[in-house]
């Protein structure tokens, strides 16, 4: 275990997080916290690779990927932890994302998951695990997520992003919302487009990433500190909206109703 000061020392397995350290929301305890962390992310794309490659730099002691696709040339816009040859080769992405991870920190347990994520699989994913977050491109799965954590009581942090803009909100079962207070229905397809309709903005896919990647790292270190409303953001205009979220009575996942 680090000494207080020994992590200021390149000889100390601390010593790569010693900037981070520095911070006070952190600190050597808050360090030692994420070192024993274990998150689960599902899906290894846009969002995904880059929540994935900051985790992996923050010391999370254990991150499993979930995503049962290959990377594709348009992919190399925004996916951060693929590059041309990973293209060619067609390795799957939690496959690749693992290799370029190991190469960033090889202190960390990474435990890839190439299964597609259903009802019945997801428990299994999720054993073990502290908290899950979202790197996918779909509602329907976004919703699977949040029925699945609010009956097991996990945190889960939600994240999405299209053309200029983005969102995100972290969800902790029986201390707020969930999804679903917010959106109780699956939007339809023509009200939910995907960047394959209206095209992505690389920048907005890292702002948004980041606040996701964050916001696990809060859970693990300082639950009290986690963001509590929705974050809008629209790059391109350059605003930034915190919207507060009321959770739902009568919501179809979290309310008493639904459990009984």
């Amino acid at each position: 275990m680090s000494t207080l000061e020994s992590w200021r020392e390149p000889t100390d397995r601390f010593y790569r997080y010693s900037r981070q350290i520095m911070l006070p929301a952190i600190g050597l305890q808050g360090q030692e916290r994420l070192s024993v962390s274990r998150v689960g992310l599902i899906g290894c794309g846009a969002l995904g690779s880059v929540i994935a490659s900051h985790l992996c730099r923050a010391g999370i002691g254990h991150l499993r990927i979930a995503d049962d696709d290959v990377p594709e040339l348009h992919n190399l816009q925004r996916q951060v932890l693929f590059d041309e040859e990973d293209v060619r080769r067609r390795i799957p992405k939690v496959e690749a994302a693992t290799a370029h991870l190991r190469s960033i920190n090889s202190q960390i347990q990474l435990e890839p998951w190439t299964e597609r994520l259903d009802e019945g699989s997801l428990p299994k994913f999720a054993a073990g695990l502290d908290v899950l977050v979202d790197g996918t491109d779909n509602f329907p799965t976004r919703f699977m997520i949040n029925r699945f954590c609010v009956r097991a009581g996990m945190p889960w942090v939600y994240g999405g992003v299209l053309a200029t803009s983005g969102m995100s909100m972290t969800i902790v079962p029986g201390e707020g919302p969930c999804l679903r207070c917010m959106l109780r229905e699956l939007p339809p397809k023509e009200a939910a487009p995907t960047a394959d309709m209206a095209g992505i903005l690389n920048t907005v896919v890292a702002t948004v990433a980041s606040v996701e990647a964050t916001e696990v790292m809060k859970l693990m270190v300082d639950p009290g500190s986690r963001s509590r409303a929705l974050l809008v953001i629209d790059l391109w205009d350059m605003t930034f909206e915190s919207i507060p979220v009321e959770r739902d009575p009568y919501c179809p996942d979290c309310s008493d109703e639904s459990k009984i």
